[in-house]
């Protein structure tokens, strides 16, 4: 066979001989190397050439010498990660379009039904309408959810019909179940960090005859922004927005709203840890211990003999506390509107009790961080919630009297709950209509879900530890509008103890 090559041809090759260093160099392919070993040196550099060319004929030797290029082939699998990775970086464009249909999909169950009905947090957002991203900057969390399934097409469509009536319940959550979290825009950017004395509850709450306090113009003179990579971050005050292309989320640190009317506060560094403990005034401890990132690990309620409730625990086995946003795919809810969206200035406290206690829409089989439920709304759809009957005036999130007094209701149906089950928690949701910029909407939305919490523990005694909040902006509307809009503007509050606590579940 080694006689069977051109000889002809070769000759040409002596001429490349001399240089006896290039051509190795020039010919890598394993296979000559491999067969260096037996012939001489000169000789052996000819029939590597004819042996790389006609290496498929004697397939039977030569097979497995180039099953090793067959690396080659390795481009498709290069090609599958870069697929993995741009599907995170396609959701924010998709999630626009999808936000856009998907609110126009809701309108149905829910729109048809608010008719009517008190809408949450009237004329709240009436700023310039200087808005630089035309569609909801929350579609992320959504979009998680859609894209990664978006290969199989089922996604899209599903991830609209959560609230949609009529729909066929699927199949089991856990089946479903999360799958590629898409990691926070910047988890390496901590909220601000934990308070270090008490604070008033004015901020939150005018008395009678007061003029609002605060407002949003203060809030922009005191935001700075900077760029940590491809990602803004913005300060204000005790909050910190996040913008990564149409992902924008804004953080804060809950124990501010535990040192309101608070005793004393004591902040200690654990190691990477910081510990904060609060004493409230009725003597008992709220004990919160957060990460070197400002990730909470753990919240404790400490009474006044020394024993301890663990109220939120986000240091379990196979927790991810970078990950916040969860693919998962929403319930189809078929039943009455009413047991899943509950409008409390329609409702009575047993109706208000009953959605407070409710379980999950379907089955959950896994446990969630904290973060992972703040910012996956698909997860949070898992269970039910109720709107509030309150509304703020145009660029404020401080309450009034009348909103207090429209709280009493939820306020004894959280009470109720939380005496049956001392370790409920229970999210409180803030959200806008699209009217103004982005980061002015996130700010009001998180403030005012912030002033709810503060009046129901001050006013009516819910404990503060049972309660978490978060603004969402213009991300999740019920009415798939850039204008002003009443239903929009809403505060809700839902029960998410099944989904950080497994116990809940039994």
């Amino acid at each position: 066979p080694a006689a069977q090559p051109p000889a002809a041809p070769r000759p040409a090759a002596p001429a490349a001989r001399p240089a006896a260093p290039p051509p190795p160099a020039a010919h890598p392919p394993a296979p000559p190397r491999s067969a260096a070993p037996p012939a001489a040196k000169p000789e052996v550099k000819e029939a590597p050439k004819p042996a790389a060319k006609e290496a498929p004929k004697p397939a039977a030797k030569e097979a497995p010498k180039e099953a090793p290029k067959q690396p080659a082939k390795e481009a498709p699998k290069p090609a599958t990660p870069p697929a993995a990775q741009r599907a995170p970086d396609q959701k924010p464009a998709e999630s626009k379009r999808d936000e856009r249909r998907g609110g126009a999909e809701r309108k149905g169950p829910d729109g048809a039904d608010r008719k009517g009905a008190a809408p949450a947090n009237r004329g709240a957002d009436d700023n310039r309408n200087d808005r630089k991203n035309g569609s909801p900057a929350a579609p992320p969390p959504p979009a998680s959810a859609q894209k990664p399934a978006a290969p199989n097409a089922a996604p899209a469509p599903n991830a609209q019909q959560p609230t949609a009536p009529g729909a066929a319940p699927p199949s089991s959550p856990a089946a479903r179940g999360p799958q590629n979290a898409a990691p926070a825009p910047a988890a390496a950017v901590a909220p601000p960090p934990p308070p270090t004395k008490t604070q008033s509850a004015d901020q939150f709450i005018r008395k009678q005859g007061e003029k609002p306090s605060g407002g949003l113009e203060a809030l922009r003179k005191e935001r700075h922004e900077t760029r940590q990579g491809n990602v803004t971050v913005i300060t204000e005050g005790n909050r910190t927005i996040t913008r990564d292309g149409d992902r924008n989320i804004i953080r804060h640190n809950e124990a501010d709203r535990f040192a309101v009317g608070a005793r004393n506060v004591k902040v200690d560094r654990r190691g990477n840890d910081t510990v904060s403990i609060v004493v409230r005034p009725n003597g008992i401890n709220i004990v919160s211990t957060t990460d070197r990132d400002g990730h909470l690990l753990r919240r404790v309620r400490r009474n006044r003999d020394g024993r301890e409730i663990v109220i939120i625990d986000n240091s379990f086995a196979g927790a991810r506390r970078g990950d916040y946003f969860i693919d998962v795919q929403p319930p189809r809810y078929t039943g009455p509107r009413e047991r899943y969206i509950l409008d409390a200035g329609r409702a009575d406290r047993a109706a208000v009790y009953g959605i407070f206690v409710a379980p999950p829409i379907e089955r959950i089989e896994q446990r969630y961080t904290l973060d992972q439920v703040r910012y996956s709304e698909p997860l949070r759809q898992y269970m039910p919630r109720v709107d509030l009957d309150v509304n703020f005036e145009t660029g404020s999130w401080q309450l009034t009297a009348n909103q207090i007094d429209n709280l009493a209701g939820i306020a004894a149906g959280l009470n109720q709950a939380i005496k049956k089950n001392p370790r409920e928690v229970f999210l409180i949701e803030g959200h806008t209509d699209r009217v103004g910029t982005v980061e002015d909407n996130l700010s009001l939305s998180d403030r005012r879900a912030e002033s709810v919490a503060v009046a129901l523990t001050e006013q009516f005694g819910v404990p503060p530890e049972n309660l978490v909040t978060q603004g969402y902006g213009e991300q999740y509307p019920v009415v798939d509008t850039d204008g002003p809009s009443l239903e929009n503007r809403r505060v809700s509050v839902r029960r998410i103890t099944p989904l950080i606590d497994q116990t809940a579940n039994r």
